[in-house]
């Protein structure tokens, strides 16, 4: 039994650190939603590395994106000590109460020790030496080796501080943007997307006595996008 588990309710808003790649955020995104279904009054922010923002814009469970450009480390000193000063000031305005860090990237350890949130949790790195350790106030183990999938893992620091999601809990949520719906819409003659009870309709068709003499036919849910 978890001796330790983090009292939500207290702690007010939230920081999901992710500073890795495109695939890697999204796998990201169970994090936030889990964290919203288990805490629906936590404000939930993320920290991500700005190419990879699009991947969690316009998440239902998302308060605010920040971001870390990077390519920031490329700039001369001036500019750089800017804009990471106006990232810090921005994170440390928020006040978080918990801090989920999921990777190994240092910035995560700095931010649990400089922003003041009352818990942190990130995984378990024996190589990042005691510093790291003493850092946050929960760490959980990676299981490695592809045993594991990344969006268990990520998960993993949710279940260290005592949150236990169920398996319709943990999906990808990837939401394009009004405007790249929009985009894509203008594609289709019928001017809108698919509904799901547009592709309802065409499977109880096809599973109904009306398409009983039906065989080897391919039935094209596209709006007419696409006309053979």
């Amino acid at each position: 039994m978890l001796t330790d588990a983090v009292p939500l309710g207290e702690c007010g808003r939230a920081l999901v650190v992710k500073l890795r790649h495109h695939g890697d955020t999204l796998l990201a995104a169970p994090v936030l939603g889990v964290l919203k279904t288990y805490a629906p009054q936590l404000e939930i922010d993320a920290l991500v590395y700005d190419d990879t923002a699009p991947m969690l814009e316009g998440h239902p469970a998302l308060s605010r994106l920040f971001s870390v450009g990077r390519a920031w480390r490329n700039s001369p000193m001036a500019p750089r000590l800017v804009r990471e000063w106006r990232l810090f000031a921005a994170l440390r305005e928020r006040r978080y109460g918990l801090i989920v860090h999921l990777t190994e990237h240092p910035r995560g350890a700095w931010l649990a020790r400089t922003l003041g949130a009352r818990f942190s949790v990130a995984p378990i790195m024996p190589k990042r030496g005691a510093v790291w350790a003493r850092s946050f106030t929960h760490l959980y183990p990676i299981v490695g080796g592809g045993r594991r999938h990344q969006v268990e893992i990520n998960l993993d620091a949710l279940r260290r501080i005592g949150i236990q999601p169920m398996p319709e809990e943990r999906r990808v949520a990837f939401v394009p943007g009004e405007a790249a719906e929009a985009r894509i819409a203008s594609l289709v003659p019928l001017k809108r997307l698919a509904e799901p009870e547009d592709h309802a309709q065409a499977m109880l068709f096809l599973a109904s006595d009306a398409a009983a003499y039906l065989n080897g036919v391919t039935l094209d849910v596209n709006g007419g996008r696409v006309m053979m």
